[in-house]
Protein backbone atom coordinates (compact mmCIF):
# COMPACT_ATOMS: atom_id res chain seq x y z
CA UNK A 1 0.00 0.00 0.00
CA UNK A 2 1.12 3.58 -0.96
CA UNK A 3 0.93 5.49 1.83
CA UNK A 4 2.17 9.25 3.24
CA UNK A 5 3.02 12.23 1.58
CA UNK A 6 2.32 11.58 -1.96
CA UNK A 7 2.84 14.85 -4.46
CA UNK A 8 0.24 15.62 -7.04
CA UNK A 9 3.47 17.22 -9.07
CA UNK A 10 3.76 20.21 -11.21
CA UNK A 11 4.30 20.18 -14.89
CA UNK A 12 7.19 22.40 -15.08
CA UNK A 13 6.79 24.53 -18.39
CA UNK A 14 9.29 26.95 -20.61
CA UNK A 15 7.59 30.32 -20.90
CA UNK A 16 5.78 29.40 -24.19
CA UNK A 17 4.22 26.46 -22.46
CA UNK A 18 6.57 23.82 -23.90
CA UNK A 19 7.47 20.62 -21.69
CA UNK A 20 10.38 21.34 -19.50
CA UNK A 21 12.02 17.95 -19.76
CA UNK A 22 14.84 18.89 -17.34
CA UNK A 23 13.07 20.51 -14.93
CA UNK A 24 10.99 17.57 -14.25
CA UNK A 25 13.64 15.51 -13.79
CA UNK A 26 15.28 17.80 -11.19
CA UNK A 27 11.96 18.34 -9.74
CA UNK A 28 11.48 14.19 -9.13
CA UNK A 29 15.41 14.22 -7.88
CA UNK A 30 14.53 16.74 -5.45
CA UNK A 31 10.89 15.27 -3.94
CA UNK A 32 13.19 11.52 -3.56
CA UNK A 33 15.78 13.52 -1.87
CA UNK A 34 13.36 15.70 0.43
CA UNK A 35 11.27 12.50 1.35
CA UNK A 36 8.25 12.54 -0.35
CA UNK A 37 6.40 8.91 -0.40
CA UNK A 38 5.11 8.54 -3.46
CA UNK A 39 4.48 11.25 -6.94
CA UNK A 40 1.23 11.56 -8.80
CA UNK A 41 2.60 12.64 -12.66
CA UNK A 42 0.10 14.34 -14.69
CA UNK A 43 -2.80 15.00 -12.08
CA UNK A 44 -5.06 17.87 -12.02
CA UNK A 45 -1.75 20.12 -10.57
CA UNK A 46 0.24 18.41 -13.45
CA UNK A 47 -2.32 20.22 -15.92
CA UNK A 48 -3.36 16.83 -17.59
CA UNK A 49 -6.38 18.83 -18.93
CA UNK A 50 -4.14 20.88 -21.80
CA UNK A 51 -1.71 18.40 -22.04
CA UNK A 52 -1.98 16.03 -25.32
CA UNK A 53 -1.92 12.62 -25.56
CA UNK A 54 2.22 12.05 -26.28
CA UNK A 55 2.77 14.45 -23.63
CA UNK A 56 0.70 13.19 -21.48
CA UNK A 57 2.37 9.33 -22.05
CA UNK A 58 5.89 11.39 -22.00
CA UNK A 59 5.51 13.02 -18.60
CA UNK A 60 4.91 9.82 -16.61
CA UNK A 61 6.94 7.61 -18.75
CA UNK A 62 9.70 10.32 -17.57
CA UNK A 63 8.51 10.32 -13.95
CA UNK A 64 9.21 6.10 -13.62
CA UNK A 65 12.61 6.58 -15.58
CA UNK A 66 13.69 8.60 -12.96
CA UNK A 67 12.21 7.60 -10.07
CA UNK A 68 14.00 4.12 -10.64
CA UNK A 69 11.79 2.12 -8.24
CA UNK A 70 13.16 4.67 -5.27
CA UNK A 71 9.55 5.80 -4.89
CA UNK A 72 5.79 4.71 -6.21
CA UNK A 73 4.42 6.59 -9.41
CA UNK A 74 1.16 6.71 -9.47
CA UNK A 75 0.02 8.40 -12.82
CA UNK A 76 -3.24 10.39 -13.79
CA UNK A 77 -5.48 8.32 -16.36
CA UNK A 78 -8.46 9.99 -15.49
CA UNK A 79 -10.69 10.89 -18.39
CA UNK A 80 -14.89 11.75 -18.78
CA UNK A 81 -14.77 8.91 -22.20
CA UNK A 82 -14.36 5.57 -20.73
CA UNK A 83 -12.33 4.50 -23.56
CA UNK A 84 -10.10 7.13 -23.29
CA UNK A 85 -9.44 6.55 -19.44
CA UNK A 86 -8.82 2.90 -20.53
CA UNK A 87 -6.68 3.93 -23.30
CA UNK A 88 -4.06 6.35 -20.78
CA UNK A 89 -4.30 3.56 -18.28
CA UNK A 90 -2.99 1.04 -20.49
CA UNK A 91 -0.47 3.58 -21.53
CA UNK A 92 0.66 4.44 -17.90
CA UNK A 93 0.96 0.64 -17.12
CA UNK A 94 2.88 0.01 -20.38
CA UNK A 95 5.36 2.99 -19.34
CA UNK A 96 6.00 1.22 -15.66
CA UNK A 97 3.79 3.19 -13.54
CA UNK A 98 2.96 1.44 -9.88
CA UNK A 99 -0.73 2.78 -10.14
CA UNK A 100 -2.92 4.37 -11.48
CA UNK A 101 -5.79 7.79 -10.42
CA UNK A 102 -8.63 7.88 -12.36
CA UNK A 103 -10.69 11.35 -12.04
CA UNK A 104 -14.75 11.00 -11.81
CA UNK A 105 -16.28 12.05 -15.38
CA UNK A 106 -16.12 15.30 -15.47
CA UNK A 107 -18.53 17.78 -17.39
CA UNK A 108 -20.93 14.59 -18.24
CA UNK A 109 -22.71 14.21 -14.76
CA UNK A 110 -23.18 10.56 -14.99
CA UNK A 111 -25.49 8.90 -12.21
CA UNK A 112 -23.93 6.57 -9.55
CA UNK A 113 -24.67 3.77 -11.68
CA UNK A 114 -22.95 5.65 -14.32
CA UNK A 115 -19.77 5.76 -12.42
CA UNK A 116 -19.53 2.47 -11.45
CA UNK A 117 -19.95 0.98 -14.43
CA UNK A 118 -17.30 3.46 -15.59
CA UNK A 119 -14.74 2.66 -13.55
CA UNK A 120 -15.44 -1.06 -13.17
CA UNK A 121 -15.01 -1.07 -16.99
CA UNK A 122 -11.53 0.62 -16.60
CA UNK A 123 -10.59 -1.78 -13.71
CA UNK A 124 -11.42 -5.22 -15.72
CA UNK A 125 -9.69 -3.92 -18.92
CA UNK A 126 -5.86 -2.86 -17.05
CA UNK A 127 -4.79 -4.72 -14.65
CA UNK A 128 -2.84 -1.95 -12.29
CA UNK A 129 -3.69 -1.12 -9.28
CA UNK A 130 -6.18 1.86 -9.81
CA UNK A 131 -7.17 4.64 -7.13
CA UNK A 132 -10.44 6.84 -8.01
CA UNK A 133 -10.74 10.69 -7.52
CA UNK A 134 -13.86 12.44 -6.51
CA UNK A 135 -13.11 16.15 -6.79
CA UNK A 136 -17.15 17.38 -7.21
CA UNK A 137 -15.96 21.08 -6.92
CA UNK A 138 -14.23 20.82 -10.12
CA UNK A 139 -15.90 17.87 -11.85
CA UNK A 140 -19.32 18.51 -11.01
CA UNK A 141 -19.94 15.03 -10.05
CA UNK A 142 -19.86 13.59 -6.73
CA UNK A 143 -18.82 9.89 -5.84
CA UNK A 144 -21.25 9.39 -3.19
CA UNK A 145 -19.36 6.51 -0.53
CA UNK A 146 -21.73 4.09 -0.68
CA UNK A 147 -20.55 4.13 -5.15
CA UNK A 148 -16.83 3.93 -3.65
CA UNK A 149 -17.39 0.89 -1.10
CA UNK A 150 -19.06 -1.13 -3.48
CA UNK A 151 -16.05 0.08 -6.26
CA UNK A 152 -13.70 -1.43 -3.32
CA UNK A 153 -14.60 -5.10 -3.86
CA UNK A 154 -13.22 -5.17 -7.42
CA UNK A 155 -9.75 -6.60 -6.43
CA UNK A 156 -7.76 -4.17 -8.29
CA UNK A 157 -9.43 -0.73 -7.04
CA UNK A 158 -7.11 -0.29 -4.07
CA UNK A 159 -8.11 3.59 -2.94
CA UNK A 160 -10.10 6.57 -2.92
CA UNK A 161 -8.34 10.45 -3.27
CA UNK A 162 -11.60 12.10 -1.26
CA UNK A 163 -11.26 15.59 -2.36
CA UNK A 164 -14.76 16.99 -0.89
CA UNK A 165 -12.94 18.62 1.86
CA UNK A 166 -15.17 17.30 4.28
CA UNK A 167 -14.33 15.27 7.54
CA UNK A 168 -17.67 14.13 7.53
CA UNK A 169 -17.86 12.38 4.14
CA UNK A 170 -14.17 11.64 4.80
CA UNK A 171 -15.16 9.46 7.92
CA UNK A 172 -18.25 8.03 5.95
CA UNK A 173 -16.05 6.27 3.96
CA UNK A 174 -13.56 5.10 6.14
CA UNK A 175 -16.16 3.37 7.81
CA UNK A 176 -17.80 1.76 4.41
CA UNK A 177 -14.88 0.44 2.89
CA UNK A 178 -13.00 -3.03 3.42
CA UNK A 179 -10.31 -3.17 5.21
CA UNK A 180 -6.67 -3.13 3.12
CA UNK A 181 -8.41 -0.03 1.10
CA UNK A 182 -6.37 3.19 1.38
CA UNK A 183 -8.55 6.39 1.67
CA UNK A 184 -6.25 9.35 0.60
CA UNK A 185 -7.07 12.68 1.57
CA UNK A 186 -7.44 15.34 -1.88
CA UNK A 187 -7.79 18.75 0.23
CA UNK A 188 -4.51 20.11 2.28
CA UNK A 189 -5.91 22.39 4.78
CA UNK A 190 -7.97 18.72 5.94
CA UNK A 191 -5.56 16.49 5.12
CA UNK A 192 -3.95 15.96 8.56
CA UNK A 193 -7.56 15.45 10.54
CA UNK A 194 -8.37 13.00 7.82
CA UNK A 195 -5.06 10.69 8.95
CA UNK A 196 -5.80 10.90 11.91
CA UNK A 197 -9.38 9.40 11.30
CA UNK A 198 -7.70 6.46 9.33
CA UNK A 199 -6.88 7.63 6.17
CA UNK A 200 -3.32 6.39 4.43
CA UNK A 201 -1.99 9.73 3.43
CA UNK A 202 -2.30 12.91 1.47
CA UNK A 203 -2.15 13.96 -1.91
CA UNK A 204 -0.80 17.38 -1.90
CA UNK A 205 -0.65 20.45 -3.99
CA UNK A 206 1.74 22.17 -0.80
CA UNK A 207 4.17 19.07 -0.84
CA UNK A 208 5.28 20.62 -4.43
CA UNK A 209 6.55 23.59 -2.17
CA UNK A 210 7.82 22.31 1.39
CA UNK A 211 8.18 18.42 0.39
CA UNK A 212 10.35 17.27 3.99
CA UNK A 213 7.48 19.63 5.76
CA UNK A 214 4.33 17.71 4.29
CA UNK A 215 6.04 14.28 4.67
CA UNK A 216 6.64 15.08 8.26
CA UNK A 217 3.46 15.70 9.09
CA UNK A 218 1.75 12.81 7.19
CA UNK A 219 4.30 10.70 9.03
CA UNK A 220 4.06 11.88 12.54
CA UNK A 221 -0.36 11.71 11.90
CA UNK A 222 0.15 7.85 10.13
CA UNK A 223 2.12 7.05 14.08
CA UNK A 224 -0.65 8.69 16.04
CA UNK A 225 1.13 11.60 17.15
CA UNK A 226 -1.51 13.88 16.40
CA UNK A 227 -0.13 16.83 19.09
CA UNK A 228 3.35 17.12 17.34
CA UNK A 229 1.38 16.57 14.18
CA UNK A 230 -1.14 19.23 14.64
CA UNK A 231 1.82 21.75 15.76
CA UNK A 232 3.52 20.79 12.64
CA UNK A 233 0.51 21.72 10.29
CA UNK A 234 -0.50 24.87 11.86
CA UNK A 235 3.34 26.27 11.03
CA UNK A 236 2.24 25.64 7.30
CA UNK A 237 -1.46 26.24 7.31
CA UNK A 238 -1.59 29.91 5.89
CA UNK A 239 0.58 27.95 2.55
CA UNK A 240 -2.33 25.38 2.24
CA UNK A 241 -5.00 28.37 1.97
CA UNK A 242 -2.65 30.88 -0.03
CA UNK A 243 -1.85 28.00 -2.58
CA UNK A 244 -5.38 28.24 -3.56
CA UNK A 245 -5.65 31.84 -4.06
CA UNK A 246 -6.42 31.47 -7.84
CA UNK A 247 -7.14 27.85 -9.57
CA UNK A 248 -4.42 25.02 -9.04
CA UNK A 249 -1.84 24.72 -10.45
CA UNK A 250 -1.32 28.84 -10.47
CA UNK A 251 0.06 29.63 -7.41
CA UNK A 252 2.08 26.81 -6.58
CA UNK A 253 3.26 27.04 -9.99
CA UNK A 254 4.49 30.63 -9.29
CA UNK A 255 5.46 29.75 -6.17
CA UNK A 256 7.92 27.35 -7.85
CA UNK A 257 9.36 29.86 -9.62
CA UNK A 258 9.72 32.29 -7.45
CA UNK A 259 11.85 28.89 -5.45
CA UNK A 260 14.03 29.11 -8.78
CA UNK A 261 12.68 25.34 -9.03
CA UNK A 262 10.80 26.17 -12.00
CA UNK A 263 10.10 28.27 -15.36
CA UNK A 264 7.14 30.74 -15.27
CA UNK A 265 5.27 28.60 -18.07
CA UNK A 266 1.94 28.07 -17.89
CA UNK A 267 -0.61 26.97 -20.40
CA UNK A 268 -3.84 28.67 -21.41
CA UNK A 269 -6.66 29.07 -20.27
CA UNK A 270 -4.39 29.17 -17.39
CA UNK A 271 -2.58 32.17 -16.60
CA UNK A 272 0.30 33.44 -14.15
CA UNK A 273 -0.66 34.21 -11.17
CA UNK A 274 -2.04 37.97 -10.75
CA UNK A 275 0.37 40.52 -9.24
CA UNK A 276 -2.22 40.93 -6.56
CA UNK A 277 -0.95 37.92 -5.23
CA UNK A 278 2.60 37.80 -5.91
CA UNK A 279 3.18 39.42 -2.04
CA UNK A 280 0.79 37.95 0.16
CA UNK A 281 1.94 34.30 -1.41
CA UNK A 282 5.56 35.93 -1.31
CA UNK A 283 5.42 36.78 2.52
CA UNK A 284 3.39 33.30 2.89
CA UNK A 285 6.28 31.20 1.14
CA UNK A 286 8.77 33.54 3.27
CA UNK A 287 7.09 32.48 6.50
CA UNK A 288 7.23 28.81 6.38
CA UNK A 289 10.84 29.13 5.15
CA UNK A 290 11.34 30.45 8.95
CA UNK A 291 9.16 28.49 11.04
Amino acid sequence: MITGSIVALVTPMTPDGALDSPALSRLVEWHITEGTNAIVAVGTTGESATLSVEEHVAVIRQVVQVAAGRIPVIAGTGANATSEAIEWTEAARQAGADACLLVTPYYNKPSQRGLYEHHKAIAEAVDIPQILYNVPGRTACDMLPDTIAKLAEIPNITGVKEATGSLERGRQVLQLVPEGFAVYSGDDASALELILLGAKGNISVTANVIPRVMSEICRLGLAGEADAARALNARIAALHKDLFLESNPVPVKWALKEMGLIQSGIRLPLVELDPIYHEPLRQTLRACAES
